[in-house]
């Protein structure tokens, strides 16, 4: 077995399906969480100057989807031909742009600005794109593509309380109960469920 280390922050966010994927392959990994005092010292050995970072004999890879996908043909989690896998590509940048829309207006600096973004977007943007998500996984028996568990639902479960939070939708799995059956396909497996009792507490 490889000896892997894995590297990003102490919370889930966009490391967390690396995460959740190396405990269902069986992969034991060294999950070095880098607090945010350490971070610059640690910057500079990285790819791409961001993390997460996995390590594997040695050798440093980046990217969170390309990372998620690579461990998703790793251990039999991807599609059946490159039709599913250009799908499960697809609803994962989705799923990714949904986050990214919320993420402009959290990361937004100047506060006034900000709450009117929060304003406009929860009322013109958000709606459309949740929606769409929705009808994508009750397509798709609870998952984000291709109709059964792939790494799509990994990266998407991993993300969700991040994405709540981007949102500011606390409750946003009692609006779309199809988000909970994708997070449930993935936590309740056996291996998540020994990950989750040993990994450090983490919010989002």
């Amino acid at each position: 077995m490889p000896d892997v280390k894995y590297y990003y922050f102490p919370v889930k966010a966009l490391g967390e399906s690396v995460r959740l994927l190396l405990a269902y392959g069986g992969q034991d990994f060294e999950d070095k969480r880098i607090s945010e005092e350490d971070w610059p010292a640690f910057k500079p050995s990285t790819p791409f100057g961001q993390m997460p970072v996995l390590e594997i004999d040695g050798k440093a890879y980046a990217q969170s989807t390309a990372l998620s996908r690579y461990l998703g043909r790793k251990y039999g989690l991807s599609g059946a031909n490159a039709e599913e896998d250009l799908e499960i590509d697809q609803n994962v940048d989705f799923a990714n742009d949904v986050r990214a829309k919320a993420a402009t207006v959290e990361y937004e600096t100047d506060e006034e600005l900000k709450a009117k973004k929060h304003v406009e977007f929860t009322k013109n943007v958000y709606p459309e794109l949740l929606e769409k998500l929705d009808k994508i996984i009750k397509k798709n028996n609870g998952h984000i593509a291709a109709g059964k568990l792939t790494w799509a639902d990994f990266v998407f479960a991993g993300m969700f309380d991040y994405l709540k939070a981007m949102l500011r939708i606390p409750d946003l799995e009692k609006k779309y109960p199809s988000y909970q059956q994708v997070v449930d396909a993935v936590y309740t497996l056996p291996k998540l469920q020994v990950y989750i009792k040993n990994a450090p507490k983490t919010e989002i």
